[in-house]
């Protein structure tokens, strides 16, 4: 079984809806989520957009292997409409992200791990730090709290309060 960090965000649609719909997704496709951090908002990074982004990072456990997440997840992101433009950052309903696959170094064409950009997005490490501040990036050897202490992003980041329906 592997450990893998997974980012979730999305900035149109029904968020709260495509973050239960995601997060049964997660469960039924890719592995137990054995932790998940608080739902955060941003506003869009790398591009503009009127509506903001809600983020969360969930911490699962897997016996997949990294290539076969990442078919599961374009499968994912797919049923949400997700239409990827390389290279270019655009508005959509749901994207999931692998940060960390256990401590794994892996660069090939279709992936890389960790994220190469997770180091520098607020969004991204404001949950990892709250869910894992002591795990190592294992290629900067600094963990998530460090890097966090570090980031240069200064975007504002709030939490989103997900009241229950009774």
């Amino acid at each position: 079984m592997y450990q893998v960090f997974l980012g979730i965000g999305g900035n149109t649609g029904n968020k709260r809806m495509n973050f239960q719909k995601v997060h049964f997704s997660v469960e039924n496709e890719l592995g137990k989520i054995l932790r998940q951090s608080s739902v955060y908002e941003t506003v869009p990074w790398g591009f503009s957009a009127n509506e903001n982004f809600w983020n969360q990072v969930f911490l699962i456990e897997t016996e997949l292997q990294p290539d076969e997440i990442l078919v599961k997840i374009n499968r994912i992101e797919k049923a949400f409409g997700r239409k990827r433009e390389p290279g270019k950052y655009t508005s959509r309903e749901m994207d999931v992200d692998i940060l960390y696959f256990a401590d794994w170094v892996i660069e090939t064409e279709k992936l890389t791990i960790p994220h190469p950009l997770l180091y520098k997005r607020m969004f991204v490490l404001a949950p990892l730090a709250e869910i894992a501040p002591e795990f190592r990036h294992p290629v900067l050897k600094k963990t998530n709290r460090q890097l966090l202490e570090a980031c240069t992003d200064e975007s504002e980041i709030l939490k989103v309060e997900l009241k229950t329906e009774s």
